[in-house]
This record gives structure tokens, C-alpha cells and sequence, in this order.
């Protein structure tokens, strides 16, 4: 087994102390770690620099509907650019530093997406740029999960708009067609995002969600302008 480079056994203490007692938990031994929020995951990176010891960091949101087997920043804030150990006291003061940032990101997310109205209110009030987005696909599933059926079309047409040049944009198209097939029925929206989800998260690795079909239960529209 490799062992843990100083850089490493500093960011791990550091964030043990900071995000620990937020309620995130740390990936394997990696520099992840998860703020798992049922159908969306807090993530945040202590990302090692390509060469030498130190550590950077990012933080954002990985949407769960998106199915993938990997974690992603869907939304994610200004990352910290990556900083270099020297010696085990200057880089102690900077795991801390930046495990200090991490808790804060951390919780900026959890008030910014408390639930699924909220989620909807903020994905739904942002500029859509036409060209390929998944921001524009994110804001029509959570249309659609709210019951904005005019919304979740015009964000999801702009998926189908695109040329799909790659194989995973043919996908995702297959994937809206069908959501725009259930789009006026919110209750078999919203299986279809569960199943999205419960799919994702075994797929990542995670315990199955207590509560996702009432999490994602949401009687009554969402207008963007609110």
C-alpha cells in the first residue's frame, strides 16, 4: 500500500475537523469528500497538484438525476488555486485554511438548495445560453418535478436544438425525449427522477435514500420571477 504523503495525512486532519461535524464524510482515502443531501451531493475536491505536494480546492453539486457514475460540478463556486507544502507547519495552516473554505462552501450550497422549490426557483431563474447546456437540462428537470410544464419545455427544447456531434449528447437527447413524454404528468416525473436517482447513487456507491419520493414531492408551482 502507497503511503500517505504529508500533503495528504494535513488536508485529511484539517478537514476531519472542519466538514466532519457538518455531517460530510470523507470518500474512501481519497481527497473527496460528500455532503449526500439525497437526490444531490455536496462535493468538495482537495485537489492535488500535478506535480509535487500541496493541495487546491473545489467545491459545487452533482445533480443525481444525471445518472453517471461519477461525481461532477454541476454547480460549483470560484475554485482555490492549488497551494505548495514547504514544511508540515506552513502547510497545516493551509489545510486548515482551506478546509475552513470547504465548510463554508459547504454550507452556502445546503442554504442555496434547502429543497427542491428553492432548486427550482434558482436553475429556472438562470440566463439560458443557446449551444449545448446542462444547466438549461437541470432547470427543465426541476421544472418538470415542480409542475412548470411551459418552463421544462422551453429549457429541455433547447437540448434537442443541438447537432448531437458526440455519442453522449445522442444520449442525453434520448433521455429528454423521454422526459418531455411525461412532462405533463408530475407524479410519473417524479418516478422517473427517483429511479434516476436510486440508479445513481448505487452506481456511485451510496447508501439508498431515506425519503426520495417525498423529497421530491412538491404540490405547487414555482414562479421564476419569485
Amino acid at each position: 500500500m502507497a503511503s500517505t504523503s504529508p500533503a495528504s495525512r494535513l488536508i485529511g486532519t484539517a478537514a476531519g475537523a472542519r466538514l466532519r461535524p457538518l455531517g460530510l464524510r470523507r470518500q474512501g482515502r481519497s481527497r473527496t469528500w460528500l455532503d449526500d443531501q439525497g437526490w444531490w451531493l455536496g462535493v468538495v475536491e482537495f485537489s492535488a497538484p500535478k506535480s509535487g505536494q500541496g493541495s487546491g480546492l473545489q467545491a459545487g453539486v452533482t445533480w443525481l438525476w444525471h445518472d453517471m457514475g461519477h461525481f461532477s460540478f454541476d454547480v460549483q463556486s470560484l475554485p482555490v488555486a492549488s497551494q505548495g507544502f514547504r514544511n508540515e507547519a506552513q502547510f497545516a495552516s493551509v489545510a486548515d485554511d482551506l478546509a475552513e473554505r470547504a465548510a463554508v462552501k459547504a454550507q452556502m450550497f445546503r442554504r442555496r438548495f434547502p429543497d427542491l422549490a428553492a432548486t427550482a426557483r434558482d436553475l429556472i431563474s438562470q440566463r439560458v445560453d443557446r449551444g449545448w447546456s446542462w444547466e438549461a437540462w437541470d432547470a427543465g428537470v426541476a421544472a418538470a418535478l415542480v409542475g412548470d410544464v411551459s418552463v421544462a419545455r422551453d429549457r429541455l427544447s433547447t437540448v434537442l436544438d443541438e447537432e448531437p456531434v458526440v455519442q453522449w449528447m445522442s444520449d442525453a437527447q434520448r433521455t429528454t425525449r423521454e422526459l418531455l413524454d411525461l412532462v405533463d404528468d408530475r407524479d410519473a416525473v417524479r418516478a422517473w427522477a427517483v429511479d434516476r436517482i436510486t440508479s445513481c447513487r448505487a452506481r456511485l456507491g451510496l447508501a439508498p435514500a431515506v425519503g426520495l419520493d417525498a423529497a421530491l414531492d412538491v404540490r405547487t408551482s414555482v414562479d421564476p420571477a419569485v
